[in-house]
């Protein structure tokens, strides 16, 4: 035999095993895909949907929220001389608040205010947010129709427009009848979308939802009043749905009980299957920067845990409501350190 023809002779049992090492290759290719092969996917534990990674599995009465006196008194939306916050409200929804108080009133175009301001104090009829009857003189008592509630309620869905994940409340102390109401918040775009209605939820029955809840459903604006015939459209009545402390301090920011603003609604009332929500006040009569800062750290931090606590049964606030909230004492306690704490201790 030649050389050529040797290793033609020597070479073919040497395809054949290769031949044979494949096939077997195939056969268990075969068979893991018959019994399933493990799954990468399969093996990585489902990931919590962005809504429940932000709120977890509290409900609405399980959560506090940063919470504005008289929102819309600042510095920057109107030209207040005396005022409750140093930030537009669009700032402080920016900066962490989540509740924002306003009062609405009626304002009667006045021909009479237009010429005695030179024309720059010329409004129509219309729904604004004003502290008193929006005629007083300007920058007296922040009472002069600078801000309508519909443009004041558009800033709030356009923040929640971009802000998917959060949950805006709005208290209204309110002037006006129930019709002229609903023509202003009518006007606002996208409203209607983002309101909270909650005989739609049976809170009343079932208790209040979960926070991821109402966000994956995309409600996620609460409005309130304290008048009681408007919650046909959606706008609740407080003294049906919350708890709340009388609102001052005093003038030397001194009377730290936590008392009920309502004699009929005490703050530890007790109801079956439904617990009202907590509004808690922090302010005094007279807004300043410096009775503010004085206020905002330690001293409500220890009236949440002492009085405020005792008063309701335990429970912490779900609404603490400030003047300045950036303001605070130097303690290391700020109102928002103050909520995320309360937040904190809450969490499971």
């Amino acid at each position: 035999m030649d050389a050529t023809s040797g290793g033609a002779a020597f070479g073919r049992p040497g395809t054949s095993s290769a031949r044979r090492t494949g096939l077997r290759l195939l056969v268990c290719l075969f068979l893991l895909a018959l019994l399933g092969a493990p799954n990468a996917s399969a093996a990585t534990p489902p990931q919590p949907s962005p809504a429940a990674a932000r709120w977890g599995d509290r409900r609405l009465d399980e959560v506090s929220f940063l919470t504005t006196h008289n929102a819309f008194t600042n510095y920057e939306d109107s030209r207040w001389s005396s005022v409750n916050q140093s930030e537009s409200v669009r700032a402080q929804l920016d900066n962490g608040v989540r509740g924002l108080s306003l009062d609405t009133h009626w304002y009667e175009r006045s021909t009479w205010l237009c010429v005695i301001s030179f024309g720059s104090d010329c409004y129509p009829s219309d729904v604004y947010l004003c502290h008193g009857d929006c005629k007083a003189f300007a920058g007296a008592t922040y009472a002069l129709p600078r801000q309508s509630l519909h443009g004041t309620m558009q800033t709030v869905v356009d923040f929640l427009a971009t802000h998917p994940q959060e949950v805006v409340t709005v208290f209204l102390e309110d002037y006006v009848s129930a019709e002229q109401l609903r023509q202003s918040l009518g006007r606002v775009r996208g409203l209607d979308e983002l309101l909270f209605r909650p005989d739609d939820w049976g809170v009343r029955q079932k208790g209040w939802p979960k926070v991821a809840d109402l966000v994956t459903a995309g409600k996620r604006l609460l409005l309130f009043s304290d008048r009681s015939d408007r919650e046909h459209l959606g706008v609740m009545y407080d003294r049906s749905w919350t708890v709340s402390n009388y609102w001052s301090l005093g003038d030397l920011g001194d009377d730290l009980a936590c008392v009920t603003r309502w004699p009929d609604v005490p703050l530890d009332r007790q109801e079956p299957g439904f617990r009202r929500l907590f509004t808690m006040s922090h302010h005094r009569n007279v807004p300043t920067v410096l009775t503010a800062a004085l206020d905002n750290g330690a001293k409500l931090r220890n009236r949440i845990a002492g009085q405020c606590r005792t008063a309701t049964g335990g429970r912490a606030p779900n609404f603490v409501s400030v003047d300045f909230h950036r303001l605070s004492d130097g303690s290391g306690h700020t109102p928002a350190s103050i909520v995320a704490e309360l937040n904190a201790a809450a969490a499971p």
